[in-house]
């Protein structure tokens, strides 16, 4: 559903993106990892076309995402970031409701709210949470509100941002079972860059991992333990000694 062929990304002299050959099956779940810096970021906004690529390409069901209807081609996106990104002046079933209340398919206000209980429902949020402000949530109940936010619109792709960050292991968990079987349930195609090994167990049908600008390996979450690549074992395993570079 999604190729990257040879994707290039700088920033100045930073060369962030060197080459990213990816395929992203529709209907699996992909996990991105990778230390901080590697690009996994960039990579993302490359493929959402915030971020233009200085040269390979990135395609959509074959269509180069650079090119085309925008709205037609976000539309398809349902999105969680990392610190959940809620609007603190609107309710949270505004935040739920944000698209759906915006453009020119908007749904009346009422019915825009309804899928939003709904949706809250979903996350395991009474409808009660619906009219509080996200200052009022804890970050766990933030969380969650960005994930129905994600899911609201039904749509076909969805990524997630380190989506346990700062959360307790035991909520992280919750999270990562949710992500799970939403994504099951609605049969989408998922994207998520984490450096929290949990999720990736929890999350992905495969894993890629990206170093030094490059996919340094890609293959099933079952292949993940076994494979030999130093990079990979350091990582997945955090150990200070090993082909990546710590600071120290």
């Amino acid at each position: 559903m999604i190729e990257l062929r040879d994707v290039h990304k700088r920033f100045g002299q930073n060369r962030v993106l060197q080459g990213v050959n990816l395929t992203i099956a529709s209907g699996t779940s992909m996990v991105i990892i990778g230390g901080s810096g590697t690009g996994k970021s960039v990579l993302l906004k490359c493929i959402l076309g915030l971020v233009r690529p200085d040269s390979g390409t990135i395609t959509l069901d074959g269509q180069d995402v650079t090119k085309g209807d925008r709205d037609a081609f976000l539309s398809r996106f349902g999105m969680l970031f990392q610190g959940g990104a809620l609007f603190d002046s609107l309710k949270v079933w505004e935040n739920v409701a944000f698209r759906l209340i915006r453009g020119a398919n908007a749904l009346p206000k009422a019915q825009a709210r309804e899928v939003a209980i709904e949706k809250l429902r979903r996350v395991g949020l009474k409808p009660e949470t619906a009219d509080l402000y996200p200052a009022e949530l804890s970050g766990g109940m933030q969380k969650r509100v960005g994930l129905a936010r994600a899911i609201a619109a039904e749509p076909e792709i969805i990524f997630f941002d380190e989506p346990t960050t700062g959360l307790d292991p035991i909520m992280a968990g919750v999270i990562n079972d949710l992500i799970r079987e939403i994504v099951v349930e609605m049969g989408a195609t998922a994207m998520t860059i984490t450096h929290d090994m949990s999720s990736v167990r929890a999350i992905a049908d495969n894993v890629a991992m990206l170093h030094g600008g490059v996919i340094r390996w890609t293959g099933p979450v079952s292949e993940l333990d076994a494979t030999p690549d130093p990079y990979v074992q350091q990582f997945i395993h955090g150990r200070a000694e090993g082909p990546i570079e710590s600071i120290r």
